[in-house]
């Protein structure tokens, strides 16, 4: 198969120019729209060649040995894995984060929790926050980085997800900041929570519905865990059980965050105001406008 560029992707490479033009041409062929960008990045993992160094050696001859190892990273993206899994990396709020299939990998979006988990404890010294779903620890890691005096809780009911956050924890020095636990939601806590009750309860939880799954794209569907993204027929249900029990958890005047789903807000919003515990609720957009984070205070 011959591209406009003139690159026959069935030709074994024997260049780095080459070999670059035949990964790029593969990926656009496999549908992934930065396949440029995302070509250069490959190679630079397979071969430790920066982007400008695949520009200077353009014409350099390569290895048997290198070709193999380049094409079979390539092949993997070709398959749709996602780029982060390939390269075992993803920058979070500054950081970066080692990332596998046991985590989901974290979204710019998710940083939003960050930001309003720390507007939000001023009122507590020492704070404990608690990080219910933890992943790969991103927002754990973060927290304990930013606020050096809190007292961190990290729940998740994956082994190989505690394992994942708590290797991110030692690679950014706050491994001995973060109590982690592993069970369902908040369960974890029941004999072990905090005396004083929690300033913060942050939480990515699954929010994807049965139906929407089927929808998503191949990098999300067919390697991102599962149990990470779908919550059951609504979308919503960690969210309420979240509502439900996360109250007894919290000091008064502690909060509540949760990142939301698209169109997830208002019936959530509304099951909040319902519930006695809570005194207020506010809702924060993302960047797109999309109603992307729910925050419940729980009254004195």
């Amino acid at each position: 198969m011959r591209f406009e560029t003139g690159v026959d992707i069935g030709k074994t490479p024997r260049t780095v120019g080459e070999l670059v033009a035949c990964i790029r041409q593969q990926l656009f062929a496999a549908g992934i729209e930065t396949a440029y960008q995302e070509a250069s990045w490959l190679i630079e993992h397979a071969l430790g060649l920066s982007g400008l160094e695949q520009t200077i050696e353009r014409h350099r001859s390569l290895t048997t040995q290198e070709v193999k190892r380049a094409e079979a990273i390539s092949a993997r993206r070709v398959s749709r894995e996602p780029l982060q899994y390939i390269l075992g990396s993803q920058e979070f709020c500054g950081l970066q984060f080692e990332v596998n299939p046991t985590v989901l990998i974290p979204r710019p979006e998710t940083e939003l929790l960050v930001r309003e988990s720390i507007r939000r404890r001023h009122q507590h010294l020492r704070p404990t926050m608690i990080d219910v779903g933890t992943g790969s620890g991103c927002l754990a890691v973060t927290l304990a980085r930013t606020i050096p005096d809190a007292r961190i809780i990290a729940i998740d009911q994956s082994e190989g997800a505690i394992q994942t956050a708590r290797h991110n924890a030692i690679r950014h020095g706050v491994n001995s900041k973060i109590s982690w636990m592993q069970g369902d939601l908040l369960s974890p806590l029941k004999d072990h929570g905090p005396d004083d009750g929690a300033a913060i309860i942050v939480s990515n939880p699954p929010y994807v519905s049965e139906a929407e799954w089927e929808t998503l794209q191949p990098e999300v569907r067919l390697f991102e865990p599962r149990v990470a993204l779908v919550a059951g027929p609504l979308g919503t249900e960690l969210h309420e059980r979240l509502l439900q029990d996360g109250w007894r958890f919290l000091a008064p005047g502690g909060w509540l965050i949760m990142e939301l789903g698209k169109g997830q807000s208002s019936i959530l919003k509304e099951k909040t105001q319902c519930l006695g515990p809570y005194c207020s609720v506010d809702v924060i957009q993302d960047e797109a406008g999309i109603d992307r984070l729910l925050l419940a205070e729980r009254g004195a």
